[in-house]
């Protein structure tokens, strides 16, 4: 279906689709959803908008209710790459919402992106482009890949990361392909290619597996760039994100036309919400989850100039102080500021405030890291665990106990 003429053959003509995104600061994000959203339409043959779940206008429940105004029947297609918290709690939540103000319109809700055979083909061209700025080919040489992910709490979105991996290893002449991630779960990017280098590929290429060009990907190229200036005896390259690539088309198309009929299959059975995983069992029955998407909802409910105060929300669970004092900053305490911010800000499960602290009066026993309203404070800490003290305490609020130097 490529023209509006099939569409309304084919009785669509009462038909729209909300094609929604996360929504970003950075207006150059927000517009590639616009794009897709626009090549989309073309695609289908039926009206597309894009909606967004926080940062950017419109929102999803004012997105529904201009298409609702128009149309009896609402497709909602997620773009998103992996079934996280946003995915399984934040957007349906939102459209049984709809339901109810639209009780005399049919919302469909359609699933993440998720592993698809475009996606895998997507890749092995993302690949090939940077084996051809290296001069390098596959079948002649020894070519490793490393595909980086954003990371999750979430098992499940994170176990698809592996698949696709594997997926893009099977029938191609590459000598292994990795899975790594940014931030929250591991293994994080630097520590997989410390990894592959130790079989000594002639080339390695890091694929970011992200929808725009943006702060991760950034930073997933910095990493590359330094891993290839620490190993001369490998060339290393990362390729481009996925864009606006029109395979990304083919896999809206079919999760659209899974939606509309009804046979959206989402991954039941590996899901922290709904059975019982190791590290997770508090998670099971997802009370907590939809707890967090009725409070996240809820935060945004009533800020409509999301340019004057983008993403302002009340007091975050936790307030996290770091002593830059003389003593902590010359041990290295900036550091270890800038990395909890990092981690904390990759976390799909973190809220905390964290900020600079003047002398906590533990110098000598710094850098300093003082969690409130918890009373924990750590000592001697690096840049390294940072990430710790944000997947386990802040995240968990499990006490990274070989860290701390007192509790009040």
């Amino acid at each position: 279906m490529t023209t509006n003429a099939k569409a309304s053959s084919n009785g669509l003509d009462d038909e729209a689709v909300l094609l929604v995104g996360h929504g970003s600061r950075r207006e150059k994000s927000n517009e590639q959803v616009r794009t897709l959203a626009a090549d989309l339409e073309g695609r289908l043959g039926v009206p597309v908008d894009a909606g967004f779940l926080e940062l950017a206008k419109p929102s999803i429940p004012d997105a529904i209710a201009g298409l609702a105004s128009s149309v009896s029947r609402i497709t909602v297609v997620q773009l998103s790459l992996f079934a996280a918290s946003h995915v399984k709690n934040d957007v349906p939540l939102a459209v049984r919402n709809a339901r109810s103000e639209h009780p005399g319109t049919t919302i469909h809700n359609g699933a993440h992106l998720g592993v698809h055979p475009a996606l895998v083909d997507l890749l092995d061209d993302r690949a090939a482009a940077v084996e051809a700025e290296l001069g390098i080919d596959r079948d002649d040489a020894d070519v490793a890949v490393v595909l980086c992910a954003r990371g999750s709490s979430d098992p499940d979105a994170n176990s698809d990361a592996h698949k696709l991996a594997r997926l893009l290893y099977e029938g191609r002449s590459f000598d292994r392909v990795e899975t790594s991630f940014v931030g929250v779960t591991e293994p994080r990017l630097e520590e997989m290619l410390h990894t592959v280098a130790k079989s000594r590929p002639d080339a390695v290429v890091v694929l970011p597996y992200m929808l725009g060009d943006g702060v991760l990907t950034g930073r997933i190229r910095d990493g590359a760039a330094e891993f290839d200036d620490e190993y001369p005896y490998v060339d290393a390259g990362a390729g481009d994100p996925l864009g606006s690539d029109t395979r990304i088309l083919d896999v809206l198309g079919d999760r659209w036309q899974e939606a509309r009929t009804d046979s959206v299959d989402m991954s039941c059975d590996t899901c922290k919400y709904k059975v019982e995983l190791d590290g997770y069992e508090e998670d099971v029955g997802g009370a907590r989850a939809m707890l967090r998407a009725l409070t996240h909802q809820e935060s945004h409910a009533d800020r409509d100039d999301v340019d004057a105060q983008p993403h302002a929300h009340d007091a975050p669970e936790k307030h996290v102080a770091v002593c830059t004092n003389q003593t902590c900053a010359a041990d290295g305490s900036p550091a270890v500021l800038e990395r909890l911010r990092q981690e904390a800000r990759d976390s799909d499960a973190c809220d905390a405030r964290i900020t600079r602290s003047s002398c906590l009066g533990r110098c000598g026993d710094g850098p300093m890291v003082a969690i409130y309203p918890d009373g924990v404070w750590y000592g001697d800490v690096d840049r390294a665990d940072a990430e710790r003290i944000v997947s386990s305490h802040l995240d968990r609020d499990r006490i990274v106990s070989d860290l701390v130097d007192q509790t009040l």
